[in-house]
């Protein structure tokens, strides 16, 4: 299939490589950047939570970063848990790809309660993770460190949309598919733009698009890229 990444270019690239080598021809797109957002992060924790891969790297050049790597780490799922081993985090465990299975593993490990827990965040959050763990006893608290930053409508992807290149868009954030959408009417492709396939993370994601009237829409079935991709090849079979 002809496909379009939007994620920003980091994660982009190694989706568009995950699909490459699965025969699909990829442009990527990205709609948005991600770019560090400066914060204290020195305190007494228990350990450090990170619902994204965005988050490691976002604390590169914090004074705390080395305090920070002798904490245990819990991650969201595998591909945040890689990016918190390549930032030098070393006690790494990661759970099952969702917001749901973060807070489970970290009920069922009990981390140091005498401290609370840090959560790196992004600006944008789609869950309340520090609520869902106050309610099961443990503290925590949030720290943003990371945001993401609308980026330009790419000229080719403009071009592609209007010739027919694309057979389907794949979107990981409610945010991204709104660029999307925002983008494509600017660039006077909003017809081409809702009439290809649309490959979305979770229906939260996919609701911008339905109401723009997308007429095409898979859900994955699980939010992770994974589920995402099997969510594709379903729909080419």
């Amino acid at each position: 299939m002809r496909l379009v990444v939007t994620r920003p270019k980091a994660d982009g690239e190694r989706t568009a490589a995950a699909l490459r080598a699965s025969g699909h021809a990829v442009l990527l797109a990205p709609l948005m950047r991600v770019e560090p957002v400066a914060a204290d992060l020195f305190g007494t924790w228990g350990a450090v939570i990170i619902t994204s891969a965005n988050a490691p790297p976002a604390i590169a050049g914090n004074p705390s970063r080395k305090m920070l790597f002798k904490l245990p780490l819990f991650a969201v799922g595998q591909r945040s848990a890689e990016a918190a081993r390549e930032a030098g985090f070393t006690d790494v465990t990661a759970a099952g790809g969702d917001v749901r299975d973060l807070v489970r593993l970290i009920a069922e490990r009990r981390p140091d309660a005498a401290a609370p827990l840090l959560y790196l965040a992004g600006e944008d959050r789609t869950a309340d993770l520090v609520g869902e763990l106050v309610m099961h006893g443990i503290a925590a608290e949030m720290a943003v460190v990371y945001r993401a930053v609308t980026a330009p409508f790419p000229p080719e992807l403009t071009a592609a949309l209007r010739a027919g290149e694309v057979d389907a868009v794949l979107h990981f954030s409610k945010r991204s598919a709104e660029n999307y959408l925002a983008g494509a009417a600017q660039a006077g492709v909003a017809g081409e733009a809702l009439g290809v396939r649309h490959i979305c993370l979770s229906a939260q994601i996919a609701a911008p698009l339905a109401d723009a009237g997308a007429g095409r829409i898979a859900i994955a079935p699980r939010p992770n890229e994974t589920a995402l991709i099997a969510s594709l090849e379903r729909a080419q079979g």
